[in-house]
């Protein structure tokens, strides 16, 4: 509106931007828009956002590494411009976008899919409207607003007044290896309405981790009042939502923001974090804490002489509950609409094999409720390839416990030449090797919730049988010992209990 105000819209327009001074994510995430009128009245617009896997520069797959220094480098940028103008299409902007993204065939059929799902959202908006009069829908509209906005009202009432904070980190931002990237939540809740308060999160970093987004405080106050509702202008109207300008969420254009959201998972269970204290019931564990185990690498498949990317995204463990354990191998809290592929597509459409996907034994926070298990998913490629694998920067905090439970594995790319015997971390971005590489994708576990020594030893054994947990980590973080037929032992378990300290509860036995 700012652009065109209100008349400069027609009907027919089509919109499309990715610029980080307006959208505040990295260029991949294409919006499409299209305005909405009724009775030759603009009344809003129907908007889809998609992420594309190529808009030049080194934007390719999930976009390009931490050490993409500006936008320019990173791709096109796109400021809100018209593809179709009152229904005539702009031949010159479609041809730079066809001459400009390395696979225009994908990136433009998610435009044209996008630009379909407008016009559908159009014509249900138009009968609705045809129906029922604007009145009526408008009048409805701010109804289920004003009854979101109450349910929500209802959950932050029932949590104790008072100001709370917690506090994690990055290990860095890519560009400076040895300062951490603080992250820091302050929630003040007062009746029916909370604050969440980023501002002590670190400025604006050289490395591409920056962004301009409420998505962090406004994805963990959703998921703490109406997780399973759909989302609307009433979700988040009890809810303030502080970043100042500078913040590392709230950067100014044009620095960096290639690797935007590595940063939200943490945001929003350091906010989490913060209410444990208040809500103990309720607060879960932190999960693995990064958007997943990401693999992407691209290059020429010599089975058709064509280019080809492959995209994929596998899960992680999620944090213990206050009772029952945390899922494994599950998605992002940021990415609750990405699946990873399965094996078979995966290798019809890129000449890799995945040799191994599996479970991460022993990756999950042990706890009373432990923490869910990460994946470990090993690859090879049969031709040379570049791969994009970008760390995660949470070895040095990892998926923290509670209430005496322990922390989950962190994550790694691992790499292994043909020749190789050892694997090397590796942190890297278009990435060329040769034929017969082999790479590893270690994805986090979750947080233990309570003291490892007060779960359930019939849970440990069966975590043994099915290899979650090994048999050393039984004995040292559960303190429950096996006989060989996988029976307890029961003395040498309540001697290892006893000896420990860590725990009032009874030994396991007759007595229990």
């Amino acid at each position: 509106m700012a652009k065109y105000k209100e008349d400069g819209f027609y009907p027919g327009d089509v919109l499309i931007t990715n610029h980080q001074a307006v959208a505040g994510q990295h260029l991949n995430n294409i919006v499409i828009y299209t305005p909405f009128f009724y009775d030759e009245a603009l009344i809003g617009f129907a908007m889809v956002r998609a992420h594309w896997m190529d808009v030049g520069g080194l934007s390719t797959g999930f976009g390009g590494g931490v050490k993409i220094g500006d936008p320019w480098m990173e791709g096109l940028q796109l400021n809100q411009l018209k593809i179709y103008e009152a229904g005539r299409v702009n031949e010159t902007l479609m041809a730079i976008l066809n001459d400009n993204i390395r696979y225009p065939n994908s990136s433009l059929g998610d435009m044209r899919a996008q630009i379909a799902a407008c016009h559908l959202a159009e014509r249900r908006l138009s009968e609705l409207f045809s129906k029922y009069g604007r009145d009526t829908v408008m009048a409805y509209l701010e109804l289920i607003f004003a009854k979101t906005e109450e349910r929500c009202r209802k959950v932050i009432a029932n949590i104790p007044d008072g100001v709370y904070e917690a506090e994690s980190f990055l290990d860095n931002d890519g560009d400076n290896l040895t300062e951490p990237v603080r992250i820091h939540a302050r929630v003040i809740v007062d009746g029916e309405a909370m604050t969440i308060d980023l501002s002590g999160c670190s400025q604006a970093r050289k490395g591409a981790i920056n962004s301009r987004t409420l998505a962090g405080a406004m994805v963990a106050y959703k998921a703490l009042t109406a997780p399973f509702d759909p989302v609307n202008e009433g979700s988040f109207r009890a809810l303030r939502v502080v970043i100042p300008e500078g913040n590392i969420m709230m950067a100014r254009y044009p620095s960096p923001m290639a690797k935007w959201s590595i940063i939200l998972p943490t945001v929003i269970d350091t906010v989490l974090a913060a209410l444990a204290n208040a809500i103990p019931e309720q607060i879960p564990v932190a999960h693995f804490g990064t958007l997943g185990g990401s693999i992407t690498c691209f290059g020429v498949d010599p089975r058709t002489n064509k280019p080809f990317v492959l995209q994929g995204i596998e899960g992680g463990g999620w944090g213990g509950r206050p009772h029952e354990d945390g899922e494994s191998a599950a998605v992002s809290v940021c990415q609750g609409d990405v699946r990873n592929a399965p094996i078979e597509s995966i290798e019809i459409k890129a000449p890799v094999i995945v040799e191994e996907r599996r479970l991460r034994q022993d990756s999950g926070g042990a706890g009373t409720f432990r923490g869910g298990l990460g994946f470990d998913v090993r690859i090879r490629n049969v031709t040379e390839v570049q791969w994009n694998l970008s760390q995660g920067r949470r070895s040095q905090c990892p998926p923290w416990g509670l209430w005496g439970g322990k922390p989950g594995e962190v994550s790694d790319y691992l790499l292994k030449l043909p020749g190789e015997t050892v694997w090397r971390s590796v942190d890297v971005v278009r990435h060329a090797v040769p034929a017969g590489s082999e790479v590893l994708v270690r994805t986090p576990g979750g947080g233990g919730w309570g003291n490892p020594f007060e779960r359930d030893v019939e849970r440990v054994r069966l975590d043994v049988l099915e290899e979650f947990v090994s048999l050393d980590c039984a004995r040292t973080d559960y303190g429950v010992v096996l006989c060989e037929d996988g029976s307890i032992d029961v003395d040498g378990t309540n001697h290892l209990r006893r000896m420990s300290g860590e725990s009032s509860a009874c030994g396991y036995g007759a007595a229990r």
